[in-house]
C-alpha cells in the first residue's frame, strides 16, 4: 500500500487538495453572502441584464477566489513541489494557473448545456436506473452532464498544471 501511495503521491495530493479547495469554496460562500448582505442590504439587486443579486455574485466570486488561492498555493508547494518564490517563476506560475483555470471554467460553462443537448443526462439516467441505483439527487436538469464535465475539467486542470504551470526546469547538461 505504501508503494502505491508513494508512486501516485502527486495524484493523491492533487485529489486531496481539490476536495479541500471545494470545501473552502462551498464553506466561504455563505460567509461572504452574510458579509455582503450586512454591508449592502438583503438582497442588493442591480438591473443590468436581469435582476442580478450583486451580493450573490460577489459571494460567489470571493468564494471562488478563496478556493483558487488555496489551490494555487497547495498545488505549487505540495502537489507539484515547486518551492521557488523567485518573482519571475512565481508570477509565471500564478498567471499560468489562472489562465488554465479560466479556460477550464469557461469550458465547463459551455460544455454542460452542450452535453445536455446531446443526451448525456438521458444516457446516464438510463444506465443508473437499469443498475437500480437511486438517482434522485441527479434529477436536476444537467446534473449528470455537470458531473461528466467536472471529471474532464479535473483531469485537464491536472494536465495543465503538470505540463505547463508547474513544469520542472530541464536539467542543463554540463558537458
Amino acid at each position: 500500500m505504501k508503494k502505491l501511495l508513494t508512486k501516485y503521491r502527486e495524484i493523491w495530493t492533487y485529489l486531496i487538495t481539490g476536495v479541500l479547495a471545494t470545501v473552502i469554496s462551498w464553506g466561504t460562500y455563505p460567509l461572504f453572502l452574510k458579509l455582503f448582505n450586512a454591508a449592502f442590504g438583503v438582497p442588493h439587486i442591480v438591473h443590468i441584464v436581469r435582476d442580478i443579486d450583486v451580493n450573490v455574485f460577489l459571494a460567489s466570486l470571493f468564494s471562488w477566489l478563496s478556493a483558487f488561492i488555496f489551490a494555487f498555493i497547495t498545488n505549487k508547494l505540495w502537489v507539484f513541489e515547486s518551492k521557488s518564490w523567485e518573482r519571475k517563476i512565481a508570477v509565471r506560475e500564478f498567471f499560468g494557473f489562472l489562465g488554465a483555470r479560466a479556460f477550464t471554467g469557461i469550458l465547463e460553462v459551455l460544455c454542460v448545456p452542450l452535453f445536455v443537448s446531446v443526451g448525456i443526462d438521458a444516457f446516464f439516467t438510463t444506465i443508473l436506473t437499469k443498475l437500480h441505483i437511486n438517482i434522485a439527487v441527479l434529477y436536476s436538469s444537467g446534473m449528470c452532464s455537470k458531473i461528466s464535465v467536472s471529471v474532464i475539467v479535473v483531469i485537464l486542470n491536472y494536465v495543465f498544471s503538470k505540463l505547463f504551470v508547474f513544469k520542472k526546469p530541464k536539467e542543463k547538461a554540463e558537458q
